[in-house]
């Protein structure tokens, strides 16, 4: 089935993070951070993770007239896009406060615009939430101010990629899995697991896509979560030396069996619409949209689980427009926007009220929003810092500066 967003746009992330910002975030840290938070849960692997010590608003006064955004495509929509795909509009009216949003195709970009100063809140991936945490970039977040924040699914909030030590950075907008998709006239039988995609004997050789992105290292280590239980990987975001070099060993075998690597949608669905590729990672969103090409494609959550992606909207720790952004945070979560954005995108919405706004009855269901189970299996993407993020502490883990690096070894 068709989602309703026949315009997945934000599908080219860009994750690629370069070692001097990777390495920026790291050496910003410092002193202890304070601020009000829905709760007190710690966040794995965090304890030598202290950012800049500031405080979260605890109250909040007039609009200021305007928010300055910075958002994926396809977050801050206006009507320009589709008319009937405008919940800015609606915003601005409830109000008063008009949205100038700058659209980002990556999360370094997003990084830098924010460190200007010129913009009030951020929609930051995993990869891009901890660098603005750890360089003072983001503010925490009072929730207490944000209403709708008490409808968001308790698997989003207070997590190691939105939150530090049980202080909110921010507030969960959706979340979604990488999946593994395949064409049913060419692979049987229906696989079950990530070996199909790492299969140095595959006979799928040269038909076999996999994201192109240093982030898919994780995914290389959650497989091995499994496949090689005596690596001892407990977080595929969290790898000392050894972990890391065989997850960049499996991934150079890999490379010997890939087609191609995406990261432009509408290219992997003609991909495996022509059958160039039969199997690989892919998105709820985009195998939705092969499907409705015709493309004889399925896909599954893997046994092993898998890798996943959830926004967090941030507010600027030098926000020039506080109260808007905080109005903002607020009615992008708020259950009408958030099915909205989410049908629009291509994800699941973030507010549990949203299933019941959604045009399409069936659209929490395809995208296991209510699915807790479900999502238990997915290891959100997060910043790998040289802290480990599943609590050791007698080791060093490699920080996405080094999984940069090794990325393009990798890719050749």
């Amino acid at each position: 089935m068709r989602p309703t967003s026949p315009r997945p746009v934000f599908l080219t992330r860009g994750l690629a993070v370069t070692a001097a910002l990777a390495l920026a975030a790291l050496t910003a840290c410092g002193g202890s951070s304070t601020g009000a938070a829905g709760g007190t849960a710690t966040a794995p692997g965090q304890s030598g993770f202290n950012p800049p010590a500031m405080e979260a608003a605890k109250s909040l006064g007039s609009g200021e007239g305007q928010v300055n955004l910075i958002a994926w495509a396809g977050y801050a929509e206006d009507g320009s896009n589709d008319p009937k795909v405008d919940w800015v509009h609606p915003f601005e009216k409830a109000t008063g406060c008009k949205v100038n949003t700058k659209v980002a195709g990556t999360s370094d970009e997003m990084v830098n615009l924010m460190k200007t100063g010129e913009y009030d809140a951020v929609s930051a991936s995993g990869d891009a939430s901890l660098r603005l945490i750890a360089s003072g970039t983001a503010a925490p977040v009072n929730t207490d101010l944000i209403p709708n924040y008490k409808d968001v699914f308790d698997g989003l909030k207070l997590k190691p990629w939105n939150s530090v030590k049980g202080v909110a950075y921010g507030v969960p907008h959706g979340r979604g899995a990488n999946l593994l998709m395949w064409r049913t006239d060419a692979v049987t039988p229906a696989p079950d697991s990530w070996g199909v995609v790492f299969d140095p004997a595959s006979p799928h050789k040269g038909k076999v896509t996999a994201y192109d992105s240093p982030i898919y290292i994780a995914d290389a280590a959650l497989y091995l979560m499994s496949a090689k239980p005596e690596l001892g990987i407990k977080n595929p975001y969290a790898l000392d030396d050894k972990q890391f070099q065989a997850a960049v060993d499996l991934l150079k075998q890999q490379r010997q069996i890939i087609g191609e690597y995406w990261s432009d949608y509408t290219k992997e669905i003609q991909a495996f619409k022509g059958g160039d590729t039969v199997v690989g990672t892919t998105w709820q969103v985009i195998a939705n949209l092969a499907k409705a090409e015709k493309a004889p494609v399925e896909v599954t959550l893997p046994k092993e689980g898998a890798t996943g992606w959830s926004d967090t909207w941030m507010i600027a720790a030098k926000a020039k427009n506080p109260n808007c952004a905080y109005k903002w945070l607020d009615w992008i979560i708020s259950p009408t926007a958030n099915a909205q954005v989410a049908e629009w995108f291509g994800e699941a919405p973030a507010n549990a009220k949203a299933c019941a706004k959604t045009s399409d009855a069936s659209f929490c269901d395809t995208f296991h929003a209510t699915d807790e189970e479900y999502f238990s299996k997915v290891h959100f993407w997060t910043t790998p810092i040289a802290q480990c993020l599943d609590g050791r502490t007698d080791v060093t883990c490699k920080d996405y500066s080094e999984w940069t690096r090794a990325w393009t070894e990798i890719k050749g």
